[in-house]
């Protein structure tokens, strides 16, 4: 069963789309994923209509034994076509449940 954070549930369709797409692919313990775009206002990449900035909370086995670099190629891969079209940051923090 994956623990998802409040915040998953509040996310726009861009995020909700991202956040089925982590989900069918990594099957995470954990995952927590937040449009952060408020915070980039007057930045590059920022959109009126939000959901251009996102941070990554996940967990999963299958990061076990990677390195945090491999970890996010895999991320990255997976969302190569959203973030060349849609997403303009991702920031990731990534690990692997304890004991694996």
């Amino acid at each position: 069963m994956t623990k998802q954070n409040a915040s998953d549930q509040g996310l726009g369709p861009v995020g909700q789309a991202l956040h089925a797409k982590l989900l069918a692919a990594f099957h995470p313990t954990h995952m927590d994923l937040r449009d952060e775009s408020h915070k980039h206002v007057g930045h590059a990449g920022h959109r009126e209509t939000g959901e251009s900035h996102f941070h990554l909370e996940m967990e999963s086995a299958q990061f076990a034994g990677k390195s945090a670099v491999a970890r996010q190629r895999m991320v990255y891969a997976l969302l190569a076509e959203d973030l060349r079209e849609q997403v303009h940051a991702l920031s990731l923090k990534l690990r692997a449940p304890e004991g694996f």
